[in-house]
């Protein structure tokens, strides 16, 4: 498992909440133990009191988010950095024994944790996760959803760092209502264009009266 893959598990925890439509999955035991995925062995951890840890671990992934989001690296830097400190992991070389065609180990880096509850395992991941994406890739690369009244959070692998959007939903979403707005403003113009038209021919008609 690479290092890269943990930078989904704040993407996942950041969106079950979107607070532009007031909506949030975050509500019950269940809705955490989905948020790890595969991870079957960490969510068995998890009880009703991470419900509302992992709200308050959700926040302050949103707002590393937000400052990325708004230009302001280091306050991006300084948000994930306190949750690093708060929630370490420990690094670890784990082949899953996982062989290749003539039977060796596939070695990688996994994350190992060994928290007291659910949602120390799951904050570390997410936060390792996303300090490996932001240092190899740039805080540009962390982005909020363009798309109102989305502001669902992503991770851009775009080869020209050109994404805007969380979804192609959202791209498709904010594409119509742009053309449409760009129809208003187009028709709005013609019929202001018409209306002055109107108003000078009237006034030559008057003036050679």
């Amino acid at each position: 498992m690479e290092l890269a893959y943990y930078s989904d598990y704040a993407v996942r925890l950041v969106n079950s909440e979107e607070p532009g439509r007031n909506t949030d999955t975050l509500t019950s035991v269940e809705a955490v133990r989905e948020l790890f995925g595969g991870s079957s062995q960490a969510a068995r951890r998890a009880t009703d009191s991470d419900v509302t840890r992992f709200r308050s671990v959700r926040a302050r992934l949103r707002a590393v988010f937000e400052a990325a989001d708004s230009g302001d690296e280091t306050l991006a830097v300084d948000l994930l950095n306190s949750l690093l400190m708060e929630f370490p992991v420990s690094p670890q070389v784990s082949g899953h024994d996982d062989r290749d065609d003539e039977g060796n180990p596939l070695w990688h880096m996994h994350l190992a944790d060994h928290p007291s509850n659910a949602t120390s395992g799951y904050a570390a991941i997410a936060a390792m996760g996303l300090a490996f994406h932001l240092t190899e890739h740039g805080v540009d690369r962390l982005g909020l959803c363009e798309a109102a009244p989305c502001r669902n959070a992503y991770l851009d692998t775009s080869t020209n760092r050109s994404r805007r959007y969380c979804s192609d939903r959202c791209a498709t979403r904010a594409n119509v209502a742009a053309y449409r707005a760009r129809k208003r403003l187009e028709t709005a113009r013609s019929a202001s264009t018409g209306r002055a038209a109107d108003t000078a021919q009237r006034s030559t008609a008057n003036g050679e009266r």
